[in-house]
């Protein structure tokens, strides 16, 4: 499978880095406008394939994606100083516009995975760009908030973060909603493990997990500047659904019909995700106050959706 990358920055390269230790993609191009940035990044990686997997890695102009599969979206302007969100909503919106155009004259049939920052709005932003169907249109969305909760909980019963299934649902942002009502720790709710193993899960665990998982994005970036290697991780596991069909479950964006009353929205929820896009969207068990803060969640993304126009 032939991926390309367009934004060869910490987390376009983090994904292509990913990608090559896992054996995720037999060929990865990247595109950026920085072109000695994307052959420098394309060529780190490739020294550190003789230790992974096969993997073709180079840089070019658009050209270069000519015959991909599918292509991540990792480019994106920084905020000036005083400028408001919409206002950068407004700029990045520009930028898809002339990647996806320059994308699609190479690869129209390319799939289209959006990581830019805010990522739920700019995979609205990238599906009525591209024209597409909106299960080729996948944006990462909640992955990594998922990984994060899975972690924590994971953590806090003792037990490791795979045999952990919880997700992270609404906006990769601060309206992000942990779903624990249909969180499960092996088979059993984790409110029952939880007991059965001794780290009953209280009030206070529950605020300490959550804060982990909210807050974590900007304990890092006050520590180093900007996450870059678990969102990469959370592409590559992405790539790979889609690569080998494994109609896996992962928590991603897309464009949604209706979420809680909220029509045509672009969230994440559990998605069955194969090499068609996404297959299948889940609704998990919610709690009263979880499905309010979802539609929520869901509100304020369509607002803003509205707003950029």
């Amino acid at each position: 499978m032939k991926v390309g990358i367009v934004g060869a920055g910490m987390v376009g390269s983090a994904a292509g880095y990913a990608l090559a230790l896992r054996g995720g993609a037999s060929e990865v191009v990247l595109v950026d406008r920085n072109l000695a940035l994307a052959t420098a990044q394309a060529e780190d990686i490739a020294h550190a394939v003789p230790f992974a997997h096969p993997c073709r890695i180079s840089a070019g102009d658009y050209d270069a994606l000519e015959g991909t599969d599918l292509v991540i979206l990792a480019a994106g302007v920084a905020q000036k100083p005083g400028e408001d969100r919409l206002s950068l909503l407004s700029r990045n919106a520009d930028v898809f516009a002339q990647v996806i155009d320059g994308v699609q004259r190479a690869a129209p049939e390319a799939m289209l995975l959006v990581a830019s920052n805010p990522v739920d709005v700019m995979t609205d932003v990238a599906l009525h760009a591209s024209g597409l169907p909106p299960e080729r249109v996948i944006g990462s969305g909640t992955i990594l908030d998922t990984a994060r909760f899975r972690s924590l909980l994971g953590g806090h019963l003792g037990v490791a973060p795979q045999s952990v299934h919880a997700y992270v649902l609404g906006e990769h942002g601060d309206s992000e909603v942990l779903a624990w009502a249909a969180a499960r720790a092996g088979s059993e709710p984790v409110e029952h493990f939880a007991v059965q193993v001794g780290a009953a899960i209280t009030g206070e665990v529950r605020a300490r997990i959550d804060e982990g998982v909210r807050r974590a994005a900007y304990r890092i970036i006050e520590g180093k500047g900007a996450t870059w290697y678990g969102i990469g991780a959370g592409l590559a596991r992405i790539v790979q659904a889609v690569r080998d069909d494994q109609r896996a479950v992962l928590s991603v964006s897309m464009a949604t019909p209706e979420v809680e009353g909220v029509r045509d929205v672009a969230l994440s929820l559990p998605r069955v995700v194969g090499r068609a896009g996404v297959l299948a969207t889940l609704m998990p068990e919610l709690a009263s106050d979880e499905a309010t803060a979802l539609r929520r969640s869901a509100e304020m993304l369509k607002e803003t959706a509205e707003a950029l126009g």
